[in-house]
């Protein structure tokens, strides 16, 4: 556990001791979806998983939240490891990118960022949700998310298809999880819309960068990487065949290892 600079708790998991890797997670993930990444390169550099705000032991949102407070919470992390490598996935990699802007790091890494640029990402839907949430009409706000996302395997399938996911989803093994979860998504989705920009602000990040993709994923996420490598001076990106936006905790963890291996000083 370490204190974030407003004084909320936040947890962190750890394969091995020491300055390493920081992993930031995406929306409606634990620490624990990134076991897999971890295990891959804690051969080679201790891992902490940061358990995001909402999540686990660590503390909530909090009235004052925003990215900052994310990028407050992974500088706890770094500073009490020592570690100086970061890798963020989906809304933990534009907190990645904003902990960038605020200081330089020995390498900076990103899974499909939640990054908008132009309207990029459409969260036209986030009313929608919301308002079911606070209904507690659970079922039917995480259709809403899997339907707009597009993040689920279905392609464009009618509205009860997603439904029937979304109540398997919240029905299964990880549904106690996926339904705390839930709760943070309004303020998490409200911060990349009210951050849409034409993305030059990245143009401050200084450390080497790295910005991944998966060839599976749809463009709203993918789209925006080559416009960030414009920008951000010196960075690589890489678009991988065959992944989709889970490769980093589920479907891939052993191929973004590779990456992250190969491109850390």
């Amino acid at each position: 556990m370490v204190t974030s600079k407003d004084g909320t708790a936040i947890e962190f998991l750890s394969q091995g001791n020491g300055p390493g890797l920081v992993v930031v997670p995406g929306n409606n993930r634990r620490a624990r979806h990134y076991g897999a990444l971890a295990r891959e390169l804690s051969d080679t550099y201790p891992v902490h998983v940061v358990e995001r705000r909402g999540r686990g032991r660590s503390g909530p949102q909090g009235p004052g939240y925003g990215i900052e407070s994310e990028v407050d919470d992974v500088i706890a992390v770094m500073e009490h490891t020592g570690s100086s490598l970061v890798f963020g996935h989906s809304y933990g990699g534009l907190a990645a990118l904003h902990l960038g802007l605020r200081r330089k790091v020995a390498a900076l890494m990103v899974y499909e960022p939640g990054v908008s640029i132009g309207g990029s990402f459409d969260a036209h839907w986030l009313p929608s949700f919301t308002h079911l949430l606070r209904g507690g009409r659970k079922v039917a706000a995480m259709a809403t998310f899997l339907k707009h996302t597009r993040l689920a395997p279905v392609g464009n399938a009618p509205m009860p298809v997603f439904h029937a996911l979304a109540f398997m989803l919240l029905s299964g093994a990880e549904g106690r999880d996926a339904r705390a979860m839930m709760a943070t998504t309004p303020a998490e989705i409200g911060e990349i819309a009210r951050l849409d920009s034409d993305g030059s602000r990245y143009a401050g990040i200084a450390s080497p960068t790295l910005l991944l993709g998966g060839e599976r994923t749809p463009g709203y996420l993918t789209g925006v990487l080559p416009l960030l490598a414009e920008v951000i001076p010196g960075a690589q990106q890489v678009i991988l065949p065959g992944l989709d936006h889970n490769a980093p905790d589920l479907n891939a963890p052993k191929v973004i290892a590779e990456r992250i291996r190969a491109f850390i000083p």
